[in-house]
């Protein structure tokens, strides 16, 4: 069962987009990633990506960069990240998605990993630096532990590579919305249009989108736009909030998180 395709489904169905917010495991700390989780988990996100961090991240921008070098630097590494998982499996309803590099899953070994990460409730997986002729054995194994391994699509990949990639998705997809890295943009390339549409033309499967999104404004003018995506994922906004807790720790970091978490929400039912 593709577990997360299924909560984009449902959410599609009642005309919603589904709420997905990313935070870096252990970033600023283990404990406030912690109180995060269980603050997302309550105001409503449907899905939570919690990134393992890592040095050579290439994919993501200045804001997760420096999150995932804090929290190597605390000694946050893959193993106390299934430490935070133990944590929070039995006490959260809003499911998992791990976001991790290629080289962390191979060092721990492949079928390891994912037996442990599954136990542990995780639902789905990205590896966006995971070759797509590599991705068979490690799809394999995450059909036998029922994770759904969830495959990227660029959106200047041709016709015939968006094709190749929905064939080998088990499940739904993540649409990156601009070229580059992560990060908070003043706007949203609806050059996204095509690479959807290409999609759906070539199968049902649900869509997710992330890299730039960040505000209400953003993710309301997503869902008018017609382009067929089921989930938003909000990575670099949500860093934001704790990268000015580390500027100043007066602030109320979970309050700001709540906060946030509801505008966010709240547009995704519009």
């Amino acid at each position: 069962m593709n577990y997360i395709s299924n909560v984009l489904s449902q959410n599609s169905k009642k005309s919603a987009c589904s709420l997905i917010p990313f935070i870096t495991a252990g970033y600023p700390n283990i404990d406030l990633t912690l109180q995060a989780i269980y603050i997302l988990d309550q105001e409503g996100a449907d899905l939570i990506e919690l990134g393992i961090p890592y040095s050579d991240a290439l994919a993501d921008g200045p804001l997760i960069q420096e999150a995932s070098k804090v929290a190597i630097k605390n000694g946050v590494n893959i193993d106390k990240v299934i430490e935070i998982l133990d944590k929070i499996y039995l006490k959260i309803n809003t499911p998992v998605i791990i976001f991790t590099y290629y080289n962390p899953i191979l060092v721990k070994g492949i079928k390891r990993f994912i037996a442990i990460i599954s136990k542990l409730g995780v639902r789905g997986l990205i590896i966006p630096d995971l070759p797509l002729e590599e991705s068979d054995y490690m799809s394999t194994v995450c059909q036998i532990y029922r994770i759904e391994l969830i495959l990227f699509i660029s959106p200047t990949s041709s016709s015939d590579r968006i094709s190749s990639i929905v064939d080998k998705s088990p499940g739904c997809l993540y649409l990156v919305s601009s070229t580059g890295v992560t990060g908070i943009r003043d706007s949203i390339d609806m050059n996204i249009n095509y690479a959807s549409k290409q999609i759906m033309m070539k199968s049902s499967k649900m869509i997710m989108l992330g890299f730039g999104v960040s505000n209400p404004d953003q993710v309301k003018k997503i869902m008018q736009s017609q382009v067929g995506i089921n989930g938003i994922v909000v990575g670099s906004a949500f860093t934001k909030i704790f990268s000015g807790y580390m500027s100043d720790p007066t602030i109320d970091l979970m309050g700001s998180i709540k906060t946030f978490c509801r505008r966010m929400k709240f547009a995704t039912l519009e």
